[in-house]
């Protein structure tokens, strides 16, 4: 089965949500074939190679350097209704041209601004039928976090942890009642990701895990949650959304190696 063409879809609202999030409206007509449950899973954008999203000039059968560059990122709303989708992107500046295509042109899009769009792309959701519930998610995947912890029951319970830059990035989650939430702030502890979830009270029954965040700490968490509290392989996801200093087509590679020695 071929993957369905790209989509052109167009800026209808941009906003900095908190001082390093910006959140971008995206619609188009090609949104009404997204499957309804399509929130949390991700896109890619394409860019040129010089990092723009004009690629008139680009052919999909010249050399590699030719081709598309794509970014991936979350869907954190769709409304198939107004076919739009919401899509958040981390404030940053880099001297590396090639890991700030999308942050780059986040921050600087305007309403009417147009980017092609390929996806979009599911990923494994929580066991809802487990006793309890631990995420764990950095900036990079709080916009995933906040559209899986939507599916939960409301009488779910368990933990979120949140790795954010700073106290002024927090947002507002729709959690049920029973899901402890901590907000790990880096600009006031020298904690790590793991060694907060680590620290974090470890309840009763059969947990569905749910983990998106950096390499290194994702790492740390598989030997966390697989080895040391021997999660079942079907109530657990983790994945590293990027790799700290690394592109996205090195981390790409790094995480095909990790899987292949993992399968070792």
């Amino acid at each position: 089965m071929s993957k369905p063409s790209p989509i052109t879809l167009t800026v209808t609202q941009t906003s900095t949500i908190t001082p390093n999030m910006q959140r971008i409206t995206l619609s188009g007509e090609g949104l009404s074939k997204y499957p309804t449950e399509c929130a949390g899973g991700y896109i890619k954008l394409l860019f040129s190679p010089l990092g723009t999203t004009d690629l008139s000039q680009l052919n999909e059968g010249e050399r590699p350097t030719m081709r598309p560059t794509m970014r991936t990122y979350t869907i954190r709303q769709y409304n198939p209704t107004e076919k739009f989708i919401e899509v958040d992107f981390v404030r940053h500046i880099t001297t590396d041209l090639q890991c700030g295509f999308a942050a780059r042109w986040a921050m600087n899009a305007e309403v009417g601004d147009t980017v092609s769009v390929a996806g979009p792309g599911l990923i494994q959701g929580l066991n809802l039928e487990s006793d309890w519930f631990f995420l764990v998610a950095d900036m990079t995947s709080l916009p995933a976090l906040s559209a899986k912890v939507k599916t939960l029951p409301e009488t779910a319970t368990g933990h979120a942890v949140i790795q954010i830059n700073s106290a002024a990035d927090k947002q507002v989650l729709e959690t049920p009642r029973g899901i402890n939430v901590t907000w790990l702030i880096e600009d006031e502890t020298s904690e790590s990701l793991s060694q907060t979830v680590r620290n974090t009270e470890w309840l009763d029954g059969q947990v569905s895990v749910w983990t998106a965040c950096e390499f290194e700490s994702m790492r740390e968490l598989r030997q966390y949650f697989r080895n040391e509290k021997e999660v079942a392989k079907e109530n657990i996801y983790i994945s590293s959304y990027w790799k700290r200093g690394v592109t996205e087509d090195g981390h790409k590679v790094l995480k095909q190696q990790d899987a292949q020695s993992l399968a070792g």
